[in-house]
């Protein structure tokens, strides 16, 4: 087991991105039978999302993993009712899931404050218990990180999303000359003249069988789940990961990592796109860009060359497509444009489809509320006098 756990944090670097808890609510406190006094009830277990929490100084800071609330306080002479236990709160980053041990999904926290209830305190001892506290909830609980970001970029390893990241954000990803540069997901934000800021997060890279958590599979795959929008980064002059697998084309590659989203989740393909074809450095580079744009604006005329099991049910359709290299800088400053103009775009349509269904609302509730009022002919009342 020692050596198993040494060779994932040589794989992964020191980045966490799921942690077991075992979490418990405090006891209630004892009553007072004789002067019906109540014991204060046990305090609760709280996860609660920080923005500048991560899951690795959670672990850290407490490396037992478990957490206790305090005990109500016992019902006395000078007070009958007894104060209520001190609650414990875990503190998490944003983006975590919460489930039980059985799969079954408590809750996610996406925004700084928020909370989640996960152990409650037992009640303190009263009449109903006959004086006796009851003990509070054991629970253990699994948090899993899945990366908030505005643009998750997308690539076999070697595409250049490393390097890419470092050109266009001021992050400093490790960059090398070989496949698995990227071993732990890297978060970098865009700045722009008027201050607008956009978050990029460069994940390791795909393998193909990715969707069977072949390489790193599921744990890449997971965090493209919270991204608006996804950037694929293809090198132009194709892909091999080693001299023992198949060659593929730049086309191929497409198909291939739209392939490994689809069958992972096939909603992940329904998340606005945009393609940067890396590498136009290298020669021939014009060449094959043209070669791969003719693919791609009419792939009907090719998909019959390729196996049916690398072909998705669904193309991803590209809203912009930009030829760049991250190693001279050609193309960089349009790619930065066409990622703010896509955002801002789906933003639009986002608050457009959101004020459409407001006021769908409000016509509706106004026709419930008209066709509820009585109308002039109606008797609202009835009285009839005998004399």
């Amino acid at each position: 087991m020692v050596i198993c756990s040494r060779v994932l944090l040589r794989k992964y670097g020191d980045f966490i991105d799921n942690l077991r808890l075992f979490t418990k609510g405090g006891s209630g406190g004892m009553g007072y039978p004789r002067l019906g006094g109540e014991g204060g009830k046990g305090g609760d277990v709280w996860v609660v999302a920080h923005n500048k929490m991560t899951l690795k100084q959670l672990k850290d800071k407490y490396p037992q993993k478990r957490f206790v609330a305090g005990e109500g306080a016992n019902s006395r002479v000078s007070a009958l009712k007894g104060s209520k236990g001190k609650d414990c709160e875990i503190p998490v980053p944003l983006g975590i899931s919460i489930t039980d041990e059985n799969g079954k999904i408590i809750g996610e926290l996406n925004k700084e404050k928020d909370r989640i209830l996960v152990a409650e305190g037992g009640l303190g001892g009263k009449l109903l218990t006959n004086f006796l506290p009851l003990k509070g909830q054991k629970r253990v609980i699994h948090l899993d990180l899945k990366l908030i970001a505005d643009i998750g970029l997308v690539g076999f390893p070697n595409a250049g999303k490393s390097s890419l990241l470092s050109k266009i954000s001021h992050a400093k990803p490790a960059i090398a000359d070989y496949a698995f540069t990227t071993l732990k997901p890297e978060l970098g934000k865009i700045m722009y003249n008027d201050f607008k800021q956009i978050s990029v997060a460069d994940l390791p890279g795909l393998i193909e069988g990715a969707h069977m958590n072949k390489g790193m599979g599921h744990k890449f795959l997971k965090h493209i789940e919270r991204t608006k929008q996804l950037l694929f980064v293809v090198d132009v002059s194709g892909f091999q990961l080693s001299s023992q697998t198949q060659y593929r084309t730049a086309f191929e590659t497409i198909l291939l990592l739209s392939k490994e989203l689809e069958l992972y989740r096939e909603e992940l393909q329904t998340k606005p796109a945009l393609l940067a074809v890396n590498k136009m450095d290298l020669p021939d580079a014009q060449d094959k860009f043209h070669v791969l744009m003719n693919q791609l604006q009419n792939p009907k005329d090719f998909l019959h060359l390729f196996e049916k099991t690398m072909i998705p049910e669904r193309t991803v359709e590209f809203q912009h497509i930009i030829p760049i290299s991250a190693v001279t800088g050609e193309g960089i400053g349009e790619l930065k444009n066409c990622i703010r103009k896509s955002l801002d775009e789906h933003t639009n349509q986002e608050n457009d489809a959101y004020h459409k269904k407001q006021l769908l609302n409000l016509r509706i509730s106004n026709t419930i509320s008209y066709s509820e009022l009585p109308s002039k002919n109606a008797v609202t009342s009835a009285r009839i006098d005998i004399t």
